[in-house]
This record gives structure tokens, sequence and C-alpha cells, in this order.
């Protein structure tokens, strides 16, 4: 039995669907223990509890453009790590331009300013602040061992704000390397995730969408989540 993550304590937003679904599962099925975290409930806890045995996996619902939310939800997890965080996976995303309205994808001047606040929000402001209180706690409570390049059309807040995690990540690298915690971020491409099963739905968009990568298709949820037992064991 593949045991490389065993007792790591490992908080995955974003648990409920896709990427964090699967690196979830991934993860439990490598003996780490899982924060599942969500705006939207879910059982997979219960379905890793039965599959690996009761205290594998706990639900902590958290929005993450709240800080006390994500305040609460790194509190929770060492309360469930028993005092300790050991990897944090942030998967908590959204695209609103994924979504066409009227038929049409949006360009900048078609994005509504609510919009544009909402992913910079969800995707920068809220791994920020998840980084920021997770990082704050492997520093202070535990033997510390934690844990967009291109552009694409009509994505005029989505596609920036995946740029800014990449240069956050770095940034972050950086500071913390003397501490011994790694800081890294998946760049995956399309992945057939509910963010896009919309597109994925017409067999001309899923055509084209596979035909734009250099392997001639779509990633899974659960290549992701093998490069991310990577990152996150021992040998990265």
């Amino acid at each position: 039995m593949d045991t490389r993550l065993k007792d790591r304590v490992a908080i995955v937003t974003g648990a409920s669907s896709g990427l964090g679904r699967a690196t979830a599962l991934r993860f439990a099925s490598l003996g780490a223990r899982i924060v599942c975290a969500d705006l939207h409930p879910t059982t997979l806890p219960d379905d890793l509890n039965n599959t690996h045995g009761p205290s594998t996996a706990t639900f902590i619902p958290c929005d993450v453009t709240s800080e006390s939310s994500i305040q609460n939800l790194i509190a929770r997890a060492v309360d469930f790590g028993n005092g300790r965080i050991d990897v944090l996976c942030n998967y908590a995303g959204v695209a609103v331009e994924t979504y066409e309205r009227n038929g049409m994808a949006k360009r900048a001047h078609e994005l509504s300013t609510e919009d544009w606040d909402l992913e910079m929000n969800v995707n920068v402001r809220g791994t920020y602040l998840c980084c920021k209180y997770a990082l704050k706690q492997m520093l202070e409570g535990q033997e510390a061992r934690a844990e967009g390049l291109i552009a694409h059309p009509h994505t005029p807040a989505y596609t920036p704000s995946k740029h800014a995690i990449v240069g956050l990540t770095k940034q972050l690298a950086l500071d913390y390397a003397r501490d011994k915690i790694h800081i890294n971020c998946l760049c995956p491409g399309f992945v057939q995730t509910p963010m896009i099963q919309h597109f994925l739905s017409n067999p001309d968009n899923a055509a084209q969408l596979a035909a734009a990568h250099p392997w001639g298709s779509l990633g899974t949820p659960e290549d992701v989540a093998d490069a991310a037992v990577f990152l996150c064991g021992d040998e990265s």
C-alpha cells in the first residue's frame, strides 16, 4: 500500500467538485487526513471516512471571499489536525466568463465590474488569505513541512487573476523557503471539470478545446491530483 502522505493534514479548498475533489480522494488514498472546504456541502468526507477509516476527513464550510470565514477554516483545521496543518491546496475558484450570457462570451468592455471583483476576490484575494493564515499556523504551531501562463480570449478577469496567482506563488516561495515551506502552483490548462462542462457538452466546442492542447485531449482532475501528490510528498 502506498502511504507516502500518511498522517499529513491537508486543507483542500473547492473540495466539493472538480480538481479539489479529485485531489482530496487521491490524498486520502495515500494516507492523508483531509479538511474538505467549500461553499457547498459535500458527502465526500463521509465517503472518505467509510473507505479509509474514521477521522480521515471532515467538511468545513468556507467562503474564501470572507477573511473571517478563512480564519475559521484554519482554526478548525488545526483542531482536526491535532495542532498541525501540513498542506494547503487552493482550488477554490470561479470563472464567470465561462458562463455565456446571451449566447456570447465576455470581452473586457462587456464584463461587469461586479464580475471582475468577484473573480479577483475569489481567485486572488481568497488564495492570498488562505496562504496568509495557513502560513501563520505552519510557522507558529508546528514543525514546518508544508507545502496563468498564457492568455485566453474573452476572459478579461479570469486570465489576469490566474497570472496574479503565478506571481503570488513565486513571491511566497522565496519568502518562506528559509522556513522549509514549499509553495507551488499547478497550471494544467483546460481540465474536464464542472467549470467548463457547458462547453464540453457541445461536440464542436469539445473538439476545439482538445485540439488546442499539444496532447490532443483535455486533462482530468485525477491528472492534476497526481501532480499535487508529487509536490506534497517527500520526493519533491
